[in-house]
Protein backbone atom coordinates (compact mmCIF):
# COMPACT_ATOMS: atom_id res chain seq x y z
CA UNK A 1 0.00 0.00 0.00
CA UNK A 2 1.40 3.77 -0.54
CA UNK A 3 0.42 6.50 1.58
CA UNK A 4 -1.38 9.42 0.13
CA UNK A 5 -0.40 13.11 2.02
CA UNK A 6 -3.20 14.86 2.13
CA UNK A 7 -2.57 18.50 2.16
CA UNK A 8 -4.89 20.76 3.94
CA UNK A 9 -4.43 24.19 2.83
CA UNK A 10 -5.38 27.46 4.74
CA UNK A 11 -7.52 30.20 2.76
CA UNK A 12 -5.96 33.51 3.25
CA UNK A 13 -7.98 36.36 1.54
CA UNK A 14 -5.86 39.78 1.86
CA UNK A 15 -7.94 43.33 1.40
CA UNK A 16 -5.84 46.21 -0.22
CA UNK A 17 -3.55 44.23 -1.44
CA UNK A 18 -1.97 46.63 -3.86
CA UNK A 19 -0.81 48.75 -1.49
CA UNK A 20 2.32 49.19 -0.11
CA UNK A 21 1.38 46.57 2.77
CA UNK A 22 -0.62 44.49 0.91
CA UNK A 23 1.61 43.62 -1.57
CA UNK A 24 4.45 42.72 0.92
CA UNK A 25 1.83 40.37 2.20
CA UNK A 26 0.85 39.15 -1.02
CA UNK A 27 4.55 38.25 -1.22
CA UNK A 28 5.31 36.76 2.09
CA UNK A 29 2.34 34.50 1.08
CA UNK A 30 2.02 33.36 -2.33
CA UNK A 31 4.65 30.85 -2.92
CA UNK A 32 4.20 29.18 0.21
CA UNK A 33 2.35 25.65 -0.71
CA UNK A 34 0.20 24.93 2.67
CA UNK A 35 -1.63 28.58 1.90
CA UNK A 36 -3.94 28.87 -0.97
CA UNK A 37 -3.92 32.64 -1.53
CA UNK A 38 -6.68 35.39 -2.61
CA UNK A 39 -5.79 38.84 -3.42
CA UNK A 40 -8.56 41.49 -3.95
CA UNK A 41 -8.57 45.56 -3.55
CA UNK A 42 -10.61 48.06 -5.74
CA UNK A 43 -8.12 48.66 -8.56
CA UNK A 44 -7.48 46.75 -11.70
CA UNK A 45 -5.00 43.98 -11.18
CA UNK A 46 -1.42 44.54 -11.72
CA UNK A 47 -0.31 41.73 -9.74
CA UNK A 48 1.74 39.11 -11.59
CA UNK A 49 -0.16 35.87 -12.89
CA UNK A 50 1.15 33.77 -9.90
CA UNK A 51 -1.33 35.22 -7.88
CA UNK A 52 -5.05 34.94 -8.10
CA UNK A 53 -6.47 38.63 -7.86
CA UNK A 54 -10.10 40.06 -7.83
CA UNK A 55 -11.75 43.33 -7.56
CA UNK A 56 -13.68 44.20 -4.50
CA UNK A 57 -15.31 47.31 -3.25
CA UNK A 58 -15.34 47.39 0.65
CA UNK A 59 -18.07 50.17 0.81
CA UNK A 60 -20.16 47.75 -1.30
CA UNK A 61 -21.39 45.52 1.28
CA UNK A 62 -22.81 42.76 -1.44
CA UNK A 63 -18.62 42.82 -3.15
CA UNK A 64 -17.47 42.03 0.39
CA UNK A 65 -20.66 39.38 0.73
CA UNK A 66 -19.91 37.74 -2.74
CA UNK A 67 -16.09 37.67 -2.05
CA UNK A 68 -15.38 36.24 1.46
CA UNK A 69 -18.83 33.47 1.06
CA UNK A 70 -16.89 32.77 -2.46
CA UNK A 71 -13.61 32.05 -1.26
CA UNK A 72 -14.57 31.17 2.28
CA UNK A 73 -10.88 32.11 3.83
CA UNK A 74 -9.56 31.06 7.52
CA UNK A 75 -8.50 34.24 7.40
CA UNK A 76 -8.82 37.75 6.13
CA UNK A 77 -6.27 40.09 6.21
CA UNK A 78 -7.47 44.13 5.84
CA UNK A 79 -4.84 46.06 4.90
CA UNK A 80 -7.09 48.58 3.09
CA UNK A 81 -7.76 51.97 4.44
CA UNK A 82 -8.32 55.60 3.18
CA UNK A 83 -5.23 57.04 4.77
CA UNK A 84 -4.80 60.84 3.03
CA UNK A 85 -5.03 62.54 6.82
CA UNK A 86 -5.64 66.11 5.58
CA UNK A 87 -8.09 65.28 2.84
CA UNK A 88 -10.33 63.14 5.77
CA UNK A 89 -11.39 66.80 7.06
CA UNK A 90 -13.20 67.41 4.03
CA UNK A 91 -13.92 63.68 2.43
CA UNK A 92 -15.67 62.49 5.50
CA UNK A 93 -18.28 60.84 4.07
CA UNK A 94 -15.63 58.25 1.84
CA UNK A 95 -13.08 58.27 4.72
CA UNK A 96 -16.22 56.39 6.81
CA UNK A 97 -17.24 54.35 3.75
CA UNK A 98 -13.82 52.97 3.56
CA UNK A 99 -12.61 52.86 7.53
CA UNK A 100 -15.48 52.08 8.91
CA UNK A 101 -18.68 50.47 6.96
CA UNK A 102 -16.27 48.35 5.13
CA UNK A 103 -14.46 47.36 8.18
CA UNK A 104 -17.90 46.48 9.30
CA UNK A 105 -18.91 44.13 6.15
CA UNK A 106 -15.53 42.61 6.55
CA UNK A 107 -16.51 41.75 10.21
CA UNK A 108 -19.85 40.98 9.66
CA UNK A 109 -18.94 38.36 6.94
CA UNK A 110 -15.89 37.05 8.54
CA UNK A 111 -17.84 36.15 11.72
CA UNK A 112 -20.19 34.46 9.36
CA UNK A 113 -17.85 31.72 8.23
CA UNK A 114 -16.15 31.71 11.67
CA UNK A 115 -12.76 33.37 9.69
CA UNK A 116 -10.03 35.18 11.33
CA UNK A 117 -9.93 38.93 10.99
CA UNK A 118 -6.62 40.51 11.40
CA UNK A 119 -6.80 44.37 11.22
CA UNK A 120 -4.61 47.29 10.07
CA UNK A 121 -5.06 50.17 12.52
CA UNK A 122 -2.29 53.02 13.13
CA UNK A 123 -0.94 55.22 15.78
CA UNK A 124 -3.28 58.24 14.81
CA UNK A 125 -5.97 56.92 17.43
CA UNK A 126 -3.91 58.54 20.08
CA UNK A 127 -3.92 62.38 20.66
CA UNK A 128 0.14 62.43 20.86
CA UNK A 129 0.57 63.68 24.30
CA UNK A 130 1.80 60.89 25.91
CA UNK A 131 3.35 58.45 23.71
CA UNK A 132 4.72 55.69 22.93
CA UNK A 133 1.33 54.10 23.75
CA UNK A 134 0.76 50.96 25.32
CA UNK A 135 -2.06 48.71 24.08
CA UNK A 136 -4.20 49.95 27.12
CA UNK A 137 -3.59 53.12 26.65
CA UNK A 138 -7.26 54.90 26.38
CA UNK A 139 -7.70 56.38 22.57
CA UNK A 140 -8.20 60.08 21.78
CA UNK A 141 -7.80 61.13 17.85
CA UNK A 142 -7.01 64.89 17.25
CA UNK A 143 -8.31 64.25 13.50
CA UNK A 144 -11.15 62.91 11.09
CA UNK A 145 -8.63 60.12 10.12
CA UNK A 146 -7.80 58.96 13.52
CA UNK A 147 -11.66 59.08 14.35
CA UNK A 148 -12.07 56.67 11.27
CA UNK A 149 -9.69 54.07 12.82
CA UNK A 150 -10.60 54.15 16.19
CA UNK A 151 -14.35 53.58 14.77
CA UNK A 152 -13.26 50.85 12.78
CA UNK A 153 -11.58 49.34 15.57
CA UNK A 154 -14.83 49.94 17.68
CA UNK A 155 -16.87 47.79 15.23
CA UNK A 156 -14.91 45.23 15.38
CA UNK A 157 -14.87 44.50 18.89
CA UNK A 158 -18.66 44.30 19.06
CA UNK A 159 -19.12 42.53 15.90
CA UNK A 160 -18.08 39.10 17.56
CA UNK A 161 -15.69 38.27 15.31
CA UNK A 162 -12.46 36.55 16.48
CA UNK A 163 -10.23 39.84 15.31
CA UNK A 164 -6.70 41.01 15.88
CA UNK A 165 -6.43 44.74 15.39
CA UNK A 166 -2.58 45.53 14.77
CA UNK A 167 -1.57 49.44 15.27
CA UNK A 168 1.39 50.45 13.67
CA UNK A 169 3.00 53.75 12.76
CA UNK A 170 5.00 55.02 9.99
CA UNK A 171 5.21 52.41 7.25
CA UNK A 172 8.44 51.95 5.01
CA UNK A 173 9.90 49.72 2.76
CA UNK A 174 10.00 48.32 -1.00
CA UNK A 175 7.30 47.83 -2.91
CA UNK A 176 7.17 47.43 -6.44
CA UNK A 177 3.90 49.39 -7.12
CA UNK A 178 2.93 52.48 -6.10
CA UNK A 179 4.00 55.92 -5.08
CA UNK A 180 6.90 55.80 -3.33
CA UNK A 181 7.57 55.56 0.63
CA UNK A 182 9.08 57.67 2.82
CA UNK A 183 12.40 56.80 2.68
CA UNK A 184 12.46 55.97 -1.36
CA UNK A 185 11.01 59.72 -1.75
CA UNK A 186 13.71 61.08 0.97
CA UNK A 187 16.49 58.99 -1.56
CA UNK A 188 15.08 60.05 -4.76
CA UNK A 189 15.16 63.49 -3.19
CA UNK A 190 18.41 63.84 -2.19
CA UNK A 191 20.30 62.74 -4.64
CA UNK A 192 18.48 65.18 -7.31
CA UNK A 193 19.87 68.00 -4.92
CA UNK A 194 16.36 68.38 -4.32
CA UNK A 195 16.32 70.61 -0.53
CA UNK A 196 13.54 69.32 1.85
CA UNK A 197 12.04 69.95 4.72
CA UNK A 198 11.66 67.50 7.51
CA UNK A 199 9.82 67.88 10.92
CA UNK A 200 10.99 67.64 14.17
CA UNK A 201 8.89 67.35 16.56
CA UNK A 202 6.73 64.31 15.37
CA UNK A 203 8.12 60.93 17.23
CA UNK A 204 7.03 57.85 15.98
CA UNK A 205 9.09 54.63 15.93
CA UNK A 206 8.88 53.76 12.14
CA UNK A 207 8.14 50.35 10.87
CA UNK A 208 9.51 47.86 8.12
CA UNK A 209 6.19 46.69 6.27
CA UNK A 210 8.24 43.13 6.19
CA UNK A 211 8.44 42.66 9.96
CA UNK A 212 4.34 43.21 9.70
CA UNK A 213 4.11 40.96 7.45
CA UNK A 214 5.65 38.61 10.19
CA UNK A 215 3.43 39.78 12.20
CA UNK A 216 0.31 39.03 10.83
CA UNK A 217 1.77 35.25 10.22
CA UNK A 218 2.03 35.23 14.17
CA UNK A 219 -1.34 36.00 14.73
CA UNK A 220 -2.77 33.78 12.11
CA UNK A 221 -0.86 30.34 13.24
CA UNK A 222 -1.07 31.61 17.10
CA UNK A 223 -5.01 32.53 16.43
CA UNK A 224 -4.50 35.37 18.67
CA UNK A 225 -7.30 38.12 19.13
CA UNK A 226 -6.91 41.48 20.45
CA UNK A 227 -4.74 44.70 20.26
CA UNK A 228 -1.09 44.25 19.10
CA UNK A 229 1.57 47.27 18.61
CA UNK A 230 3.69 46.58 15.60
CA UNK A 231 6.40 49.31 15.63
CA UNK A 232 9.76 49.51 14.63
CA UNK A 233 12.85 49.42 17.41
CA UNK A 234 13.65 53.40 18.23
CA UNK A 235 11.46 55.96 19.06
CA UNK A 236 13.08 59.11 17.03
CA UNK A 237 11.73 62.52 15.65
CA UNK A 238 11.16 62.77 11.92
CA UNK A 239 14.08 64.68 11.23
CA UNK A 240 16.65 62.17 12.88
CA UNK A 241 15.68 59.30 10.67
CA UNK A 242 15.73 61.03 7.77
CA UNK A 243 19.13 62.06 9.19
CA UNK A 244 20.25 58.08 9.20
CA UNK A 245 18.62 57.56 5.52
CA UNK A 246 21.14 59.94 4.60
CA UNK A 247 23.77 58.82 6.28
CA UNK A 248 23.57 54.65 5.69
CA UNK A 249 23.33 56.08 1.70
CA UNK A 250 25.19 58.74 1.59
CA UNK A 251 23.80 61.42 0.46
CA UNK A 252 24.11 65.26 0.96
CA UNK A 253 21.99 66.11 4.82
CA UNK A 254 22.85 69.80 4.27
CA UNK A 255 19.17 69.23 1.85
CA UNK A 256 17.53 68.39 4.97
CA UNK A 257 15.42 71.34 6.55
CA UNK A 258 14.13 71.04 10.40
CA UNK A 259 11.14 73.14 10.81
CA UNK A 260 8.03 71.92 13.03
CA UNK A 261 4.59 70.61 12.02
CA UNK A 262 2.73 73.97 12.01
CA UNK A 263 5.10 75.44 9.72
CA UNK A 264 3.33 73.17 7.55
CA UNK A 265 0.18 74.23 8.00
CA UNK A 266 -1.52 71.25 7.04
CA UNK A 267 -5.20 70.92 7.38
CA UNK A 268 -5.49 67.99 9.71
CA UNK A 269 -3.50 68.31 12.96
CA UNK A 270 -0.93 65.42 13.90
CA UNK A 271 -0.33 63.61 17.21
CA UNK A 272 3.37 64.70 17.77
CA UNK A 273 4.94 62.63 20.92
CA UNK A 274 3.66 59.23 19.39
CA UNK A 275 5.05 56.15 19.01
CA UNK A 276 4.41 52.29 19.91
CA UNK A 277 5.03 50.02 22.70
CA UNK A 278 5.30 46.46 21.68
CA UNK A 279 6.33 44.82 24.66
CA UNK A 280 3.26 42.89 24.18
CA UNK A 281 3.99 41.71 20.90
CA UNK A 282 7.79 40.45 21.87
CA UNK A 283 6.31 38.35 24.73
CA UNK A 284 3.23 36.76 22.68
CA UNK A 285 3.68 36.32 19.62
CA UNK A 286 7.96 36.47 19.39
CA UNK A 287 8.04 39.78 17.70
CA UNK A 288 11.30 41.15 17.21
CA UNK A 289 11.53 44.55 15.02
CA UNK A 290 15.33 44.64 12.85
CA UNK A 291 17.20 47.26 13.36
CA UNK A 292 16.91 50.53 11.34
CA UNK A 293 20.43 50.22 9.29
CA UNK A 294 19.50 46.67 8.51
CA UNK A 295 16.08 47.53 6.98
CA UNK A 296 17.79 50.30 5.07
CA UNK A 297 20.73 47.75 3.72
CA UNK A 298 17.75 45.02 2.63
CA UNK A 299 15.72 47.98 1.23
CA UNK A 300 18.94 48.50 -0.41
CA UNK A 301 19.57 44.95 -2.04
CA UNK A 302 15.83 44.87 -3.06
CA UNK A 303 16.22 48.10 -5.11
CA UNK A 304 19.47 48.30 -6.36
CA UNK A 305 20.11 51.38 -4.98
Amino acid sequence: MTSVEILIKQRILIVGATGMLGQRIAQFYKNQKEIELLCVSAEANYFESDVEYKQMDMTDKNSVKKIILDFFPDVVINAAAYTNVDRAETEKELAWKINVSGVEYLALYSWTIDAQLIHISTDYVFDGKEGPYSEIDIPSPVGYYGRTKMASENSIKISGVRAAIIRTNVLYGPAKYGRPDFVKWVIDSLKCGKPINIVIDQYNNPTYIDDIAIAINSLFELKKEGVYNIGGDEVLNRYEFTLRIADYFGLDKSLINPITTKELNQPAPRPLKSGLITLKAQIELGYKPRKIEETLRLFKEELGL
